[in-house]
């Protein structure tokens, strides 16, 4: 009875090891949908945010991940206020975030790569040509190893990730069962198909879309929504561009917002944003200049003539100097507005008459 109890025992063993998935299948099929919507909202290809996840967490399994959900090696650095955990990685127990769900930290990975200056060169490129990526991430000095780039690309062909870059988060779960077809026996995942539960995940950046009921013809009220989300898709697509005085990063503002929205969607503190910007109220209009870091003390050309209707506030943003630096190189007091014409100073100091 025992040897037949075995017997049964294995050969259900053997059945469900031979349809059990390698790691790194798990790993794509748990996570792919998170590159995809990372995809959307940052412009980065998912098959780099996939491949980067699969290599860093070795298909999910590194302590990293697993104890804290961090799924991309980002250390503490000085702006980190959540948890932490100490690893030995460069070297003995560095400091590494901790987050609540591995969603956070693809999240955290995108917002890293997109506010950093080293990385601003990648946002140049197709958001299709992965292997260009690869090599664009290699360059600007994300991993040491000199053979990171050849090996993203060899795991984003491996398992085929380039096809994540042509989906959206609507799709992305059609796309993993297109892939791995024998999940429709995986009722856990079938069940995410489930047209009631095809809700996606609104994002902390995206602007609410509220339309007031009002008696209006059905027409109208199309209008105002379509109005209402063009406004918010604007907003949600402001990318990350580079100033040439020695390379800022820094955004335009598409249409009128405030301080939070930038904040909350770029993961920067309000009073940073209003201290680097010397702003005076939390009210951004369309075209003003937005520095996601602290201007330069001077600027990157010798003089600019002031055009009509500019004042010093203008001229700071237009040049990435900080607003009291540029008073003092002119000097001229604070709020006193220049005249049409005027040169202004932005690296030396003006001469004394």
């Amino acid at each position: 009875m025992k040897r037949l109890f075995l017997l049964i025992s294995l050969l259900v063993l053997s059945k469900f090891s031979a349809q059990a998935w390698a790691t790194e299948d798990q790993y794509i099929q748990k996570f792919a949908k998170y590159a995809v919507e990372e995809m959307e909202k940052y412009k980065i290809p998912a098959s780099i945010t996939l491949a980067q996840g699969l290599l860093e967490t070795g298909g999910g399994q590194s302590r990293l991940a697993q104890e804290g959900k961090n799924h991309f090696g980002i250390k503490c650095k000085e702006d980190w206020t959540g948890k932490t955990m100490k690893h030995t990685d460069d070297a003995p127990n560095e400091c590494f975030r901790v987050y609540d769900d591995p969603r956070q930290s693809y999240e955290d990975h995108s917002v890293f790569l997109s506010t950093r200056k080293y990385y601003a060169n990648l946002f140049n490129l197709d958001m299709k040509d992965y292997k260009a990526w690869a090599h664009g991430l290699k360059k600007a000095g994300y991993a040491t190893n000199p053979r990171y780039a050849s090996i993203l690309i060899t795991k984003i062909e491996k398992y085929r990730l380039y096809e994540f870059d042509d989906t959206s988060s609507r799709e992305v779960l059609y796309a993993v069962l297109k892939m791995y077809p024998d999940l429709k026996d995986d009722r856990t995942f079938m069940a995410q198909l489930e047209p009631a539960k095809m809700v996606t995940k609104k994002a902390k950046d995206q602007v609410t879309v509220e339309v007031p009921y009002k008696q209006t013809s059905y027409a109208q009220q199309q209008k105002r929504v379509e109005r209402i989300k063009t406004k918010a898709e604007i907003l949600n697509s402001i990318l990350i561009k580079t100033h040439p005085n020695e390379g800022l990063r820094y955004i335009v503002i598409p249409e009128d917002t405030n301080v939070k929205f930038i904040a909350d969607k770029f993961r920067v503190s309000e009073s940073r944003l209003i201290k680097w910007n010397e702003l005076d109220s939390d009210v951004l209009k369309k075209n003003d200049i937005v520095f996601l870091e602290s201007k330069n003390s001077a600027g990157n050309t010798a003089i600019y003539k002031a055009e009509s209707g500019e004042d010093m506030h203008d001229i700071a943003q237009k040049f990435g100097i900080k607003l009291n630096k540029l008073y003092a190189k002119n000097r001229m007091d604070e709020g006193q507005k220049p005249s049409a014409g005027q040169l202004i100073y932005l690296i030396d100091k003006k001469p004394r008459n």
